[in-house]
């Protein structure tokens, strides 16, 4: 099996923006581009943070209403935070939280939701960055069509990896969720296709009706039955 990895689904085209660029040219790139954040390089190329949609109009809600609409919003006492910061190295989220090209989704997903970030900058062995993953993008692998995901679990998992042929076990895909009915040879193979069977790409969620040969746990071989339901 072959998982795709963030170097097969990030975008490779990166919009980037150095620490003295202005808020307006921030702006700009953004809505020239159609995206909603932006990484911040230095003179090496190397990540410092991300400045979004959402830091600017941080920014700017931080600025007095000129029409004085907003004065009953203002909290009492509220003192003034200082300067507002009118570049990208004062609008930006850092340190910048990256990614690696050959992460799986499941790290990189990790990643982002420790973070409570929407996107990744990624970056090559030395720092530099080589592309942006964001949460879309790893979304992307459950877009997989049914059929190659049965496929890759009837090939590359049963048959070639534990010879379970499909006379043994059949399997059906729906939308991603994987049903299989069978029986295999030893109790604690059920265990270990399931694993398998989850670490596709695409796969939603799986259930069995599987039985087994043999316990190998128990004392007299014999025949037993295991359902995993639903």
């Amino acid at each position: 099996m072959r998982h795709r990895n963030v170097s097969d689904l990030m975008t490779h085209s990166v919009f980037r923006v150095r620490s003295d660029t202005h808020f307006k040219e921030i702006a700009k790139v953004l809505a020239d581009h159609d995206i909603t954040a932006v990484p911040v390089v230095d003179d090496s190329d190397r990540p410092l943070g991300m400045v979004s949609e959402a830091d600017l109009l941080r920014r700017e809600s931080s600025r007095p209403d000129p029409a004085g609409l907003l004065s009953d919003l203002d909290t009492p006492g509220e003192e003034s935070a200082g300067p507002v910061a009118t570049t990208a190295g004062g609008l930006m989220s850092s340190p910048a939280i990256i990614a690696h090209p050959e992460w799986s989704v499941v790290q990189a997903a990790r990643v982002m939701d420790r973070g409570h970030v929407k996107r990744l900058p990624v970056v090559d062995e030395i720092g530099r960055l080589i592309g942006i993953v964001s949460r879309a993008d790893l979304l992307r692998v459950f877009l997989r069509r049914d059929n190659l995901i049965r496929e890759e679990i009837t090939g590359d998992i049963l048959d070639r990896s534990l010879g379970i042929g499909p006379d043994a076990v059949s399997v059906q895909v729906t939308d991603g969720r994987v049903h299989l009915r069978g029986t295999v040879d030893r109790r604690s193979l059920i265990a270990v296709v399931v694993r398998l069977c989850e670490g596709v790409d695409g796969v939603v969620d799986v259930t069995t009706e599987l039985d087994y040969r043999t316990d190998e746990a128990s004392a007299v071989a014999g025949h037993g039955r295991d359902r995993i339901q639903p």
